[in-house]
């Protein structure tokens, strides 16, 4: 966002203005459809979460405290919803496949980042939000610790703690994805 919404407008879309919240929900779209495209590689999808986020603020704009910027407060929704899409999308996909279902995607159809992303998120649903969510922010969104330590209610050293072992993990898992790939095309 280039510049943070004025605060009156935050406060006549808290104190349920609709002029204010459709001016607030206009003004905030394109960086929330940025930000959810970081998770998301196909452009639909990230629209949805998109559509969800924006959905989220819409209903919880009356329940934002200012603790943190807004920036931050919105860009924790949009990532986590972002990853709800992602899980979401996967389960249908799993329910409504028929046959067996490739292992990773195919790398002659699927771009080398949007095969990166969807190996991300697959990492990072195996943590756990307690894990998932502060290494996103930092690591996907790009906030400070800062900022992650005030959205999250936590100490920065919790933060920063969270981070290295969620870092930890997830090289694991994507070091193991590396590895049945390598693995599978040697057969």
């Amino acid at each position: 966002m280039t510049a943070p919404p004025d605060l009156g407008r935050l406060a006549a879309a808290a104190a349920h203005d609709p002029g204010a919240l459709e001016e607030l929900l206009a003004a905030v779209r394109p960086e929330v459809l940025r930000v959810c495209a970081r998770f998301l590689p196909n452009r639909e999808d990230a629209e949805e979460a998109c559509q969800d986020t924006l959905l989220a603020v819409a209903q919880g704009i009356a329940n934002f405290e200012g603790r943190s910027a807004f920036r931050t407060w919105l860009y924790r929704i949009a990532a986590n919803r972002s990853r709800t899409t992602y899980q979401v999308l996967r389960r249908r996909f799993l329910a409504e496949a028929s046959g067996p279902l490739p292992e990773r995607p195919d790398p002659q159809r699927t771009s080398v980042v949007a095969g990166t992303r969807l190996d991300l998120l697959d990492a990072l649903e195996r943590l756990g939000p307690q894990l998932a969510e502060p290494v996103a922010l930092r690591d996907v969104i790009g906030l400070s610790y800062a900022e992650i330590a005030t959205s999250l209610d936590l100490a920065e050293g919790t933060v920063k703690s969270r981070i290295h072992e969620a870092r930890r993990r997830l090289r694991g898992h994507l070091d193991d994805e590396k590895s049945d790939l390598q693995h599978r095309s040697n057969k």
